[in-house]
């Protein structure tokens, strides 16, 4: 299938954002150890949590996580300490996306789990058990959803859990981000150095809990906002808070400094609050950052960058080549037929120097069954049609965005 995106030349619309993916998956790990009874409201309605959600709901002997990168980890930990014997398994790629760290990790804890085929990668058949807890050593350079997986079943260790890691920290938002949900149920768990966190053997108490919408989601918005020729484009997104716990809330400081300005609504319901996306005067002509702690906004940025002539130089993007594909290399192959030439370093940073070359006539943007090519990719069409091949991907994080685009006036053309 491929979608042939055409952008309106208004943009004036308000959206509802999906729940966030990072704390739906995190709160259903955490619900289902405290014995809750009632679900989470507003979980989110993705790919990735719907299958936590009937994992949890059902505990089959053999479990199918497909291409949830986050329910895989988090599940491999949460199984170890469930009783009952559980294969864990997921799509072709999944099969190939190392686990061999987390998994030897809870080996030390006591885990019994089982490589099915090829060692260091799923399937994995898991017999969970008791586990002591106690003291463990892991590199702080590893997918920061191994150390969540492993901080959220502290609680229910016999010893709880003190996990040092060593080395870079990176992704250190989403570790917080896993702490702070834990304490909202009742835990005992902080870093208690720069590089040590405890986790005290306390149980979790069950609780109602509301999630809030998903700053990720909301990225490819303000992408929209920047690229838009539309003057007065305006964008209000429900749902959000200004203080989230969420790390990809630094969206709002990015795209400051890429034309866009974030206006949060003096009125709000509970904690949760609406959010206008405005265009503004600023905009820079190169920028520097380092996406070590979040990673998932880098494909946004990159591809506004490229399309607003910002010339970059991107770090912190060691995580991209583990992910649904290696997003480093889909970047550079999938902007080379829109005419941009990015080079890579050190296997972590992305460089544009403002390279040009020929566009591929009639290129489709291919998406490698990567949900956040086809979501910031999508926005080109703004300043030029886009055509984007397997665009039902985004279902794993954001089901209705191209609901949402029609809604705002895109013309979207299905072939197949």
């Amino acid at each position: 299938m491929q979608f042939t995106v055409n952008a309106p030349s208004k943009l004036d619309i308000k959206i509802k954002l999906p729940a966030s993916k990072s704390i739906s998956n995190r709160v259903l790990i955490i619900y289902a150890l405290s014995g809750g009874r009632t679900l989470p409201q507003n979980l989110s309605d993705c790919d990735d949590t719907n299958v936590i959600i009937d994992a949890i709901r059902y505990m089959p002997e053999i479990i199918d996580v497909k291409a949830a990168g986050t329910a895989m980890r988090f599940m491999t930990a949460f199984l170890s300490v469930m009783r009952g014997v559980h294969t864990i398994t997921g799509t072709e790629r999944m099969k190939h996306r190392p686990i061999g760290v987390l998994v030897e990790a809870l080996r030390r804890l006591g885990a019994d789990i089982e490589y099915v085929g090829e060692a260091g990668y799923p399937p994995l058949r898991v017999t969970g058990r008791t586990l002591t807890g106690g003291v463990l050593e892991i590199p702080g350079n590893v997918s920061s959803q191994y150390i969540s997986a492993m901080l959220m079943i502290g609680p229910v260790l016999k010893d709880g859990l003190e996990l040092r890691l060593t080395g870079e920290i990176i992704s250190k938002p989403y570790i917080d981000l896993t702490l702070w949900i834990m304490r909202e149920y009742g835990a005992d768990a902080e870093w208690t150095s720069g590089d040590t966190i405890v986790v005290k053997p306390k149980p979790y108490q069950s609780r109602d809990y509301f999630i809030e919408n998903d700053w990720s989601g909301a990225s490819y918005w303000y992408e929209m906002v920047a690229l838009s020729k539309d003057k007065d484009a305006t964008v209000e997104l429900t749902g959000l808070t200004d203080g989230s716990k969420q790390g990809d809330s630094v969206v709002k400081y990015l795209f400051s400094l890429l034309g866009v300005k974030t206006v949060f609504a003096s009125h709000q319901t509970g904690q949760l609050q609406q959010v206008t996306l405005k265009k503004s005067s600023r905009c820079v002509p190169r920028l520097e950052y380092d996406f070590t702690g979040s990673p998932d906004l880098a494909q946004t940025i990159v591809v506004t960058c490229c399309m607003l002539g910002v010339k970059f130089h991107f770090r912190g993007l060691s995580t991209l080549k583990i992910k649904e594909t290696d997003r480093i290399e889909a970047l550079k192959t999938e902007l080379q037929k829109l005419g941009y030439v990015l080079r890579d370093e050190n296997d972590s940073e992305l460089i544009w120097d403002g390279t040009r070359c020929e566009p591929s006539a009639a290129a489709a943007i291919d998406t490698y069954e990567d949900h956040r090519i086809a979501l910031s990719f999508a926005p080109v069409s703004l300043r030029q049609p886009v055509v984007i091949n397997d665009p039902q991907v985004v279902t794993k994080s954001y089901p209705h965005f191209w609901n949402d685009l029609r809604n705002a006036g895109f013309i979207i053309a299905e072939t197949k």
